[in-house]
């Protein structure tokens, strides 16, 4: 059974960047995709940016495109959310989700098996 766990959340000021980890176990990294996905407070969970096992990667939503990438070290099972130049609205509890086969959309969170417990990233003004 996979298993994810994320780290890297915190709080940080508008303009600021982190950077969040999905340890992974349980699953190798062959023929697998991984999904960031983020839910603000009254809002529905919505995808940020996936990562295949290959390396191929992009973002969900035009909000984050040019802040955020999705990146991975296949030798720690480990894959990573870099933000950048965060902004108020990026406030959210962050997962990760993981998938094992491949039907169903990229960044449709009903494609993912596997979810994180999640880490919470709030940015202030």
């Amino acid at each position: 059974q996979a298993q994810l766990l994320e780290s890297g959340g915190g709080s940080v000021q508008a303009g600021g960047s982190l950077s969040l980890s999905c340890a992974l176990s349980g699953v190798t990294y062959s023929s697998r995709r991984l999904g960031w996905f983020r839910q603000a407070p009254g809002k529905e969970r919505e995808g940020v940016a996936w990562i295949t096992s290959s390396g191929v990667e992009t973002t969900c939503t035009d909000s984050v495109k040019g802040r955020f990438t999705a990146s991975q070290d296949t030798a720690k099972n480990t894959a990573y959310l870099q933000m950048s130049n965060l902004k108020p609205e990026d406030t959210a509890m962050y997962y990760c989700a993981a998938s094992l086969d491949w039907s169903g959309g990229f960044c449709s969170e009903n494609s993912y098996a596997y979810w994180g417990q999640g880490t919470q990233v709030t940015v202030s003004s």
